[in-house]
């Protein structure tokens, strides 16, 4: 997600319904590799983050600013992937990344003009999922919208185990958004339900059957009640103001009810921010889903090898021999997972 100056987002929808019958988005798949399957086993991982939850809150509270961040492996993304803003590791050998392929540029509306809301034209794009083997084969590409919709931004992703969810939306603030929902084996998608503001991340509770959105910059979340019933029904409950203005969370995962924090819901997420014209910084916090309040945070001060800040755009995390790892595709176009690991620090450093 881009950085610009930050509006209040409106208020959403007090209610999202459909029938129950969840409509399906027309399957546009194309399939590069036919002997591979997109998701080795026919059986599908449990999530990195929430089955690794207690690991991954211990690591994270032994970081901080002098933590040693080591880039230790570089995966090269075949073919080109617009703007990547979400990303899942799945098991060890995949990686399901979001692509906003975009035809026409947003343009402001200039000096300070706000049209319905909102501050630019809406531009014209393609919603794409990639699916990626673990050395950056290229093995498919489903499209979620058409050529040229007005709903076209791919933002952050999260994986529960069965379905991967992700938004869909204008790419411009104080605009409107569709959640959905795609089945990681065929990459069929079906449409959830729409809400009235950008939303731009998503984080899927599968303890309460919340969803929880984060709208243009990350300002505002808003919870959705799903109807156990159907699935296409979901009730708003909630919209929390972020209190910190530290990042602009681009990517969050659900990251459980761990005990460190009274088996409160919580999500890992990664973001930057633009200190200057030339110099952003890029930083990963754990947040409260309740109330968007960080419990731990750490600036990340590493960049990619074109420049960009390294939290720009998605993160995946897990535990691999003990130590904490990120996934993050910083950069627009010709795309590089890099892979982070954190070095613990001693109790002496800060």
């Amino acid at each position: 997600m881009k950085l610009f100056v930050v509006l209040v987002g409106l208020v959403a929808s007090s209610y999202a319904k459909k029938s129950c019958s969840v409509p399906a988005i027309p399957r546009n798949v194309t399939i590069f590799q036919h002997d591979e399957p997109i998701v080795p086993g026919g059986r599908l991982p449990p999530p990195n983050p929430a089955s690794k939850s207690d690991q991954i809150v211990d690591l994270v509270q032994k970081l901080g600013r002098t933590t040693n961040w080591t880039i230790v492996d570089r995966i090269e993304l075949e073919g080109p992937c617009g703007e990547p803003e979400g990303i899942v590791k799945m098991g060890d050998d995949r990686f399901f990344v979001s692509s906003g392929m975009y035809t026409q540029a947003t343009m402001s509306f200039g000096n300070g003009t706000i049209i319905n809301g909102t501050d630019r034209t809406p531009g014209a794009g393609q919603a794409h999922m990639l699916v990626f083997d673990g050395k950056g084969k290229r093995l498919a590409d489903a499209a979620l919208s058409s050529s040229g919709d007005m709903l076209y931004h791919t933002g952050g992703f999260d994986y529960d185990g069965k379905s991967i969810w992700a938004t869909i939306a204008q790419y411009r603030p104080n605009s409107t958004a569709h959640v959905v929902r795609v089945d990681p084996q065929t990459l069929d998608a079906d449409f959830m339900f729409s809400v009235d503001d950008h939303e731009g991340g998503i984080v899927m509770d599968t303890k309460t059957d919340q969803v929880l959105l984060l709208n243009w910059g990350s300002r505002n979340a808003s919870k959705w009640q799903l109807d156990k019933h159907c699935d296409s029904s979901a009730t708003h409950i909630g919209t929390s103001r972020n209190p910190s203005f530290y990042v602009d969370y681009q990517d969050c995962k659900f990251l459980g009810h761990p005990r460190a924090y009274d088996y409160r819901p919580v999500m890992i997420c990664s973001g930057v921010t633009a200190l200057t014209s030339t110099f952003s910084i890029g930083g990963i916090a754990i947040v409260s889903m309740d109330t968007m309040t960080p419990l731990d945070e750490v600036p990340i001060s590493v960049v990619s090898d074109a420049g960009a800040a390294i939290n720009q755009n998605p993160m995946d995390v897990d535990v691999v021999d003990g130590k904490l790892r990120l996934y993050l595709a910083p950069d627009v176009g010709n795309t590089t997972v890099y892979v982070l690991e954190a070095q613990t620090r001693s109790p002496y450093e800060f």
